[in-house]
């Protein structure tokens, strides 16, 4: 599962590089306005899982920053690891 989660974290993080090279550098015809709408419907989509993130686990652990942030950038696969985190502290207490 971890190899899943990086990679997945991985492949995130391109997709994210790749849509905001557009916004700097404009990719000219369809691919690059489908570029922005899809910018625009993972960052939205982003945001509901740091609320997600923020509802489901603020009861369970201590939540920083840099939580949030890796929820933004990484999304569902953060919040895997996230929840294989809580589930391994549950079964060793």
């Amino acid at each position: 599962m971890k190899i899943f989660i990086l990679g997945g974290k991985v492949v995130t993080l391109f997709a994210w590089i790749v849509m905001i090279y557009n916004l700097f550098m404009p990719i000219e015809g369809n691919i690059g306005i489908l570029l922005n709408m899809l910018f625009a419907v993972t960052l939205l989509m982003h945001c509901v899982q740091v609320l997600i993130f923020h509802t489901l686990f603020k009861s369970l652990m201590t939540i920083r920053k840099t939580d949030y942030l890796s929820v933004l950038l990484f999304g569902v696969f953060s919040l895997l690891a996230y929840r294989q985190q809580i589930l391994a502290n549950g079964k060793s207490a």
